[in-house]
Order: C-alpha cells, then sequence, then structure tokens
C-alpha cells in the first residue's frame, strides 16, 4: 500500500524563521522542505503510513516546534505527475530501490 503524503503549509513567526527550517529538516516524516514567498512561509511534503502516524506527526512534532504559528495540510489523493522522489515513491520499480540505496 502506497503511503500517504500530505503537502503541509507552515505560518512561521519571522524571528524563529531559521530555527524552525532545522528542526523541520531532522523530522524524518519530512520528505521535501521549501521556504517560500507568498501566503505561506514554509512548504513541506510530509510521508506518513496512515492518517493517524500523519496526525501524531502534524500535531506533536510540527505543531510543537517553537515558531510554528499554524498549518495548513491537503493530502495528495493520486499524483498525475510529481518529483523524482514523489514517482519512486509512489510507483517503486527495482531500478528506483536500486537508485534509491545509492543514494
Amino acid at each position: 500500500m502506497a503511503p500517504l503524503l500530505a503537502f503541509v503549509d507552515i505560518f512561521v513567526e519571522s524571528p524563529h524563521m531559521d530555527d524552525v527550517v532545522q528542526a523541520l529538516a531532522k523530522l524524518e516524516s519530512i520528505r521535501e522542505l521549501y521556504e517560500v514567498t507568498g501566503e505561506f512561509d514554509i512548504v513541506t511534503l510530509v510521508e506518513a503510513d496512515d492518517i493517524e502516524q500523519f496526525r501524531d506527526v502534524l500535531k506533536n512534532k510540527i505543531m510543537k516546534i517553537r515558531g510554528v504559528k499554524s498549518t495548513v495540510s491537503s493530502i495528495v489523493l493520486k499524483t498525475h505527475k510529481g518529483s523524482r522522489f514523489t514517482e519512486e515513491l509512489l510507483h517503486p520499480t527495482s531500478h528506483s530501490a536500486t537508485v534509491s540505496q545509492k543514494h
């Protein structure tokens, strides 16, 4: 079964941006992490085994980081075209497994 993927957009208190980014980068469930312009300050792609694990990551890890004001989550229903990581995650092949092991 494919893992649950969710985009988590994060609002951050400006003075804490660098600390928040460093804390998020250490979380194993966060597969992609971007500091962005626009409505949100940070956009992440979170991987979880199921909705309960996703809830735990969001509630007990991301939201507990000092400087995180709030989040907006979007659970991925289907990937039509995505990054190399997302494609390999959702549609593993023997070649992509070998490539992933080399990195």
